[in-house]
């Protein structure tokens, strides 16, 4: 088998030590806090795209300060409330795009709600969310965008609007709140890890489960050392600006590396890894699994990179889904 990262004997055991800053549970709770003043204001209005047998929503709810983010929910239209519901988070430089793109979940009989990208959406997915907290040069896409400070960092905003995202899903009608899974992959799952430990310590109801498909932002440094592609291409060239000032870059991503977030993590997950990726590299995928709290399970594609398991881990999230539902 073909490798660049670690063998896989290796990588089952691959436990780094974390860095973590004193103060990392602080910030997340006073980020939430802050954004917790702001009326959730969740808003879903029927839109007509053309799905006979599924209900179709544009919604908004008031993320990080209080800004609107756009969302989609889809919902099976013979399918009678409350029902239980994926949300789903997106990979580097998407946005919701199009409801056509999203009838896979809502057809195995559950409501599914998308979350949209504050900023994104000009890659492989149109989007429809403005960041009105950009801040600071940045190189490329968001990656670096405002990351002089861990108060200023994108991702702040983000992954705030993440926990929004599941608060604002609960307060649909048609959905049980006590039967909520987060989902993403790349960027997304990177989403998912800090929505699974953050969430739980703000909202009423957790989210019972998480999807986590080659999660993005794990073990950043390393994945700086060992590839340049993007999205951690984007790093490597603004540090290569930025000469001198790796240890305060990598100080702020420390409040934002999956490794710190799995570790808070508790809900049972799913992860997914292709041996072969050189975008999420494996070791950084099992940093973050092996951190992992809770209960958990990884899918293994040999022969596979950032594509991981595809249609495949696509049915076994179905699965899994299935039966983090029926055991609530």
């Amino acid at each position: 088998m073909p490798q660049f990262d670690l063998p896989l004997a290796q990588l089952e055991q691959y436990a780094p030590e974390r860095t973590e800053p004193a103060d990392f549970d602080a910030f997340w709770e006073k980020t939430l806090a802050e954004a917790a003043s702001f009326n959730l204001d969740a808003r879903y209005e029927e839109v007509d795209a053309g799905y006979s047998e599924l209900i179709t929503e544009d919604a908004t709810f008031a993320g990080y300060g209080g800004h609107p983010i756009k969302a989609w929910m889809l919902r099976p239209r013979a399918a009678a409330g409350p029902l239980p519901t994926v949300v789903t988070y997106i990979g580097y430089g998407g946005g919701r795009s199009l409801l056509g793109e999203w009838t896979a979940i809502p057809s195995t009989g559950v409501a599914h709600f998308v979350m949209d990208l504050r900023g994104q959406g000009a890659g492989h997915r149109s989007g429809d969310t403005p960041d009105p907290g950009v801040s600071g040069p940045h190189f490329g896409g968001h990656l670096t965008l405002g990351i002089d400070s861990p108060e200023t960092y994108y991702y702040r905003r983000l992954f705030t609007d993440a926990v929004r995202a599941v608060e604002a899903a609960q307060a649909h009608p048609f959905v049980d709140p006590s039967r909520v899974l987060i989902s993403g992959g790349s960027q997304g799952g990177a989403i998912a890890l800090a929505s699974a430990a953050l969430a739980p310590t703000v909202l009423e109801t957790a989210p019972i489960a998480a999807v986590v498909d080659v999660p993005f932002m794990s073990h950043i440094r390393r994945a700086t050392e060992i590839v340049d592609t993007a999205p951690y291409g984007e790093l490597v060239r603004y540090l290569g600006v930025q000469r001198g000032r790796e240890e305060e870059i990598f100080s702020t991503l420390s409040y934002f590396d999956g490794v710190n977030f799995a570790a808070r993590a508790s809900m049972p997950a799913l992860f997914s890894v292709g041996l072969l990726d050189d975008i999420c590299p494996p070791s950084c995928v099992y940093a973050a699994y092996n951190a992992y709290a809770g209960p958990k399970s990884i899918n293994v594609y040999p022969y596979n990179g950032h594509e991981h398991g595809g249609a495949l881990q696509s049915e076994a999230a179905i699965r899994f889904q299935r039966e983090m539902f029926a055991s609530v």
